[in-house]
């Protein structure tokens, strides 16, 4: 009996230490954490960050050579596609010869300033031949006026490109100035017959409608060369092309998405609760783990704060004032950059991949 009560005893007493044992293992543990949640924010909601370029041509043309493909590291300058430029060439050339002539036509009227007053009146026949390039210029102002309007139509309806459209404006519009150009060089030439001083200043006329002739041959022709320079595409960002999906021989359209480019550069932004940011500061420590990574540690820091919940951000953003009102926790966006360039595991982080944020608040 004495025996049995001596085997209680101890049972009771190992009880005691292992109860004791567990309820002071388990208050330390939870003074740790308690005091661990003073000096830390933590948060999975969290995302490796880019700037992603997408490449769109800026002319309508034909592929003729495609230089990057799917995953290939560009840097800025290089060239990733090769359009087909003959179009462009062409009117490069009729822009030069535009603008030859022009100058001749500055030539030939300053010349004529310096001629005697004398000079013979205009013939009745020159007058004719004048009426008519004035008749033929009308004919071409009206048949562009035509194509304008029916282009205006279809450019509303989206049936054509902008860039289609605005070549039918700039017919018409090049059509009027040569009207307009041909009438003032008619009662220009016509001012010569009647005295000398209006003949004087019908040549003056006569210079400065070639002047503005020339002048708009230069912008033609600086228009035509911007043209053939758009027809070499080059990397704006030096980064990883993504999704290529062209072949040789496409009809590329102004704007067209080509494909993206993923900066090579990454940051974190961390979405935590906004009762987790009274203590969090620009500028604090922060320790990062990836899923895909989850024994290395990266180092970052706070770097900036959202100017807004994420959620006024989304497509739908709630509005308090209708409706049945629901307090939920707003979730802030922080902005965290990796502090250690010589981390080699840097370059294995893809835009998108989730996180493991702990912000040191201490």
């Amino acid at each position: 009996m004495a025996q049995q009560e001596s085997d209680k005893k101890k049972i009771s007493s190992k009880f005691i230490l292992l109860l004791s044992a567990l309820v002071i293992g388990g208050g330390a543990f939870g003074f740790y954490k308690w005091q661990y949640a003073q000096n830390h924010q933590t948060t999975d909601d969290a995302q490796i960050e880019t700037n992603i370029t997408t490449v769109t041509p800026r002319i309508q043309a034909f592929i003729n050579e495609i230089r990057v493909k799917d995953n290939q590291f560009v840097k800025k300058g290089d060239t990733l596609l090769v359009l087909d430029d003959t179009d462009i060439q062409t009117a490069v050339r009729e822009a030069e010869a535009a603008v030859a002539q022009a100058e001749s036509g500055i030539v030939s009227a300053e010349a004529q300033t310096q001629a005697s007053t004398s000079t013979l009146p205009i013939t009745q026949n020159q007058v004719a031949a004048m009426q008519a390039n004035i008749e033929a210029a009308k004919a071409k102002l009206w048949s562009a006026t035509q194509d304008y309007n029916r282009y205006h139509n279809l450019y509303q309806d989206h049936t054509i490109t902008k860039q289609q459209f605005e070549k039918a404006k700039v017919a018409m519009l090049e059509a009027q100035a040569s009207v307009k150009a041909l009438e003032n060089q008619k009662m220009a030439t016509q001012g010569q017959t009647q005295s000398t001083i209006s003949q004087s200043h019908a040549v003056g006329s006569q210079v400065a409608v070639a002047k503005a002739n020339l002048e708009r041959s230069k912008a033609a022709l600086a228009s035509a060369r911007v043209n053939l320079r758009y027809t070499v595409i080059t990397a704006p960002i030096s980064g990883y092309i993504s999704r290529v999906d062209l072949q040789p021989g496409q009809l590329l359209h102004p704007g067209q998405q080509l494909f993206n480019i993923i900066e090579e550069k990454v940051w974190v932004v961390a979405n935590f609760k906004e009762t987790q940011l009274e203590k969090m500061k620009i500028g604090q420590k922060v320790m990062i783990k990836a899923d895909a990574y989850p024994e290395h540690e990266f180092e970052a820091k706070v770097t900036s704060f959202s100017p807004a919940t994420g959620a006024k951000f989304s497509l739908l953003p709630p509005d308090n004032a209708s409706g049945n009102f629901v307090k939920v926790v707003q979730r802030l966006p922080v902005k965290i950059e990796f502090t250690n360039a010589k981390d080699e595991m840097l370059k294995n982080l893809r835009p998108g991949m989730n996180l493991e944020v702990i912000v040191v608040t201490k």
